[in-house]
Order: structure tokens, then C-alpha cells, then sequence
């Protein structure tokens, strides 16, 4: 528990993105339907976080909360929007969401990273929810993305990128980042060990 934290209080950071993220779509149990799948639609995901239907941007985000809520990846990697009647297909270029906020509660091995997507998902890193570390092959940039349930996953934005990165600490030997009792090790980027 966070210095100054009543029992059963929040942490600050994790309290304030609870407020922002407010009342989201409620969570449905997709992960037990086994509906028939019914093709794909000319729904998309953008790399951006945006999300398109036949080429047009869906801009209300209640909706774009709403489609996400009922969004599972399944074993074959297809990322599909289940109702407990039928399923269909849908393109991710990335990630299906964003990770656009995160608070930092603790310090040292106490650590908790918590991140706030752009469907207002609000998820803790940890054993369940790890960060995994990408390396894209054009820059050798490192692309983290977060799981936010059940194979679907948050890329953290370039600014939190940085912000992750700056909390960086060495343990046994390895650089990478502690939250909630988990360490999550960064990829080795060197001439060395890129490759």
C-alpha cells in the first residue's frame, strides 16, 4: 500500500484515472460465448487508435467503447466482435487499443503502472496484465504494449514510451521496469543484441 493510503483506499494516480476514465461500457463475459461466425466485416483499427466502418471514421466514442467491449482475440490471432448470437471479423493494424495515460503509485519493488486506454479500459501492470517489449525493424524502436484482457492488447503512446522508459531500473543484471511484484524485462536494442 502507497505511503499515506487509507485500507481500501486508492492510490492517487490509480484514483484519478478511475475518475477520468468514468462509466465506460460495462464489461461482457465475450470469453464465454461460442456464437457461429458470420465472416468479416470492413471494420478496421488503425495503428492510430481509430476505428473505421466501410472506410469512415466512427467518431462517437460511446460507440467505439461499445464495439470495444465486445472485442476478443481468438486462438488464431483473428481479433472478432462476439454477441452471444453471432461473431464476425475484424482488421487490427497494431494494437487494438492505446494506452494514453498511466499513473505511477509507489517506488522501488512497490511500484504499480496503471494505464488508462483509449476505450477507457483502466488496467494494472502485473502477472495477469504484462508489458511486452516489440522491437520494430525499420528503427529499432521499442514499441510496449500492455495486455488489457484476455490477448487484447494496449500500445503504450510515444509519450508514455518515454515516460516507461525514463522509470527503467536494473535487476540480476537485466534493464526493465517493476510493477506490482513483476519485473518486465526490456529488449537488449545494442548492435549486439539486435539480431
Amino acid at each position: 500500500m502507497e505511503r499515506g493510503t487509507k485500507k481500501g483506499e486508492l492510490p492517487p494516480g490509480l484514483a484519478e484515472l478511475m475518475r477520468r476514465a468514468g462509466e465506460g461500457a460495462p464489461a461482457r463475459p465475450v470469453e464465454k460465448w461460442d456464437p457461429p461466425h458470420c465472416g468479416v466485416i470492413d471494420m478496421r483499427i488503425a495503428a492510430d487508435g481509430t476505428w473505421f466502418y466501410m472506410g469512415t471514421p466512427i467518431t462517437r466514442p460511446a460507440l467505439v467503447r461499445l464495439f470495444a467491449s465486445v472485442m476478443r482475440r481468438e486462438p488464431d490471432g483473428e481479433y472478432v466482435l462476439v454477441t452471444p448470437v453471432e461473431k464476425v471479423g475484424i482488421h487490427v493494424d497494431d494494437a487494438p487499443f492505446l494506452a494514453v495515460e498511466m499513473a505511477v503509485d509507489g517506488e522501488a519493488d512497490e511500484r504499480r503502472l496503471t494505464f488508462r486506454t483509449n476505450v477507457d479500459d483502466v488496467v494494472t501492470a502485473d502477472a495477469e496484465h504484462p508489458i511486452r517489449f516489440a522491437i520494430e525493424p525499420q528503427t529499432l524502436g521499442v514499441k510496449p504494449y500492455v495486455t488489457v484482457r484476455a490477448g487484447l492488447e494496449a500500445l503504450l503512446t510515444r509519450a508514455l514510451t518515454h515516460d516507461l522508459v525514463d522509470l527503467a531500473q536494473e535487476r540480476k543484471g537485466a534493464l526493465g521496469l517493476i510493477s506490482a511484484g513483476t519485473f518486465f524485462s526490456l529488449p537488449d536494442i545494442s548492435e549486439d543484441g539486435a539480431g
